[in-house]
């Protein structure tokens, strides 16, 4: 069995980072985004992540996609904007634009879907299949802050602890505006931070800023919304001279290994934890990292893991400068690293 290995990619952001994907297919090409308003695209080959080209923006990014190919990617924004990369040639196409920021954007590629979600409380729907037009605009009902799919669904985290799950196929085929599949409430008292999409296509996970993970089914029968469950992580003990306690910090990050249907979390105390959400406990938790841990991503045959990390908001500091303080590391997992045991 080979051993795992971790190593970092050469020439980071210069501030934090927002998102981070692997390409779907086996190129192991990387897209970082972040907010010294770039874009970067990576190439991993044996135990290298080498800077391919860099692809600047007006505003913040906050957070990118690879599209139908690893030459095409999308981009939200600060400055409003939903935007197309060729990687290839560099040239960005402007696709919508919102009224406020954009917090999240996604593509299905089994639909040529591209759906981004803003502060304005909307969705745009853009179908890619059929010649430029309109975004379709759905109305939500709260600010939404993350956003998932799996191959049929589509999960919008919101304030207030709404979610609502869409179709995609209704997606796809509608010219009016849709109803959500389902609308629920949020196991979690607390601010949605991620969501990801179990890639089987059987439900989801989320987390919040409270140091929790919620995982839930699509299937709304009472067996399926009976095997839901939360569970706390992401916190430390307290020093007993400061009054004992854990300290809890925020779960900024989740992602589905594609092959094995485990998941990774990270959070603002530097660790990244792997679990099976079928046999509900934790596989492992790395080491350390030097600052928050903000974005996670599998490659698409399960390799690697990407691990962006960054200096959180978790330490008050007043002035925040991500600036020399960013990185991102890759971990090649061992072949059975991420693989878990089954329900007990």
């Amino acid at each position: 069995m080979a051993p795992s290995t971790q190593f970092e990619v050469a020439q980071p952001p210069n501030d934090a980072v927002s998102s981070l994907v692997f390409s779907n297919d086996s190129s192991h090409r990387l897209l970082v985004s972040s907010w010294d308003k770039h874009v970067y695209l990576y190439e991993v080959v044996n135990d290298q992540a080498n800077l391919v080209n860099k692809y600047e923006h007006r505003a913040p990014v906050l957070d990118v996609c690879f599209g139908a190919n690893n030459n095409e990617a999308f981009t939200a924004g600060m400055d409003r904007q939903v935007k197309r990369i060729d990687l290839t040639t560099g040239e960005q196409t402007l696709l919508s634009k919102h009224s406020e920021p954009v917090r999240c954007v996604v593509y299905s590629p089994s639909h040529s879907l591209l759906i981004s979600a803003s502060w304005d409380n909307t969705l745009h729907v853009h179908n890619l299949s059929s010649s430029p037009s309109e975004p379709l605009v759905i109305p939500l009902p709260g600010k939404p802050h993350a956003l998932s799919s799996s191959p049929t669904k589509l999960v919008v985290a919101m304030t207030a602890r709404l979610v609502h799950i869409y179709d995609l196929p209704t997606l796809a085929s509608s010219t009016t505006l849709p109803s959500p599949w389902q609308t629920r409430e949020s196991s979690l008292k607390f601010l949605t931070r991620a969501v990801a999409c179990m890639p089987n296509d059987a439900g989801y996970a989320t987390s919040s800023i409270e140091g929790r993970v919620a995982v839930e089914w699509f299937e709304d029968t009472p067996e399926s919304q009976a095997r839901k469950y939360a569970f706390k992580c992401h916190r430390q003990a307290a020093p007993e001279e400061e009054g004992g306690g854990d300290i809890v910090y925020p779960v900024n990050a989740l992602a589905f290994h594609p092959v094995y249907g485990t998941f990774a979390s990270g959070g603002g105390d530097g660790t990244v934890a792997l679990w099976d959400a079928e046999a509900k406990r934790r596989m492992r938790q790395y080491q350390k990292f030097p600052e928050a841990v903000a974005a996670l991503g599998f490659s698409g045959d399960g390799k690697y893991l990407a691990i962006g990390v960054c200096p959180g908001f978790e330490t008050g500091m007043e002035d925040y400068d991500g600036k020399g303080r960013t990185r991102v590391f890759v971990r090649e997992l061992g072949e059975t690293e991420a693989k878990g045991k089954g329900a007990k």
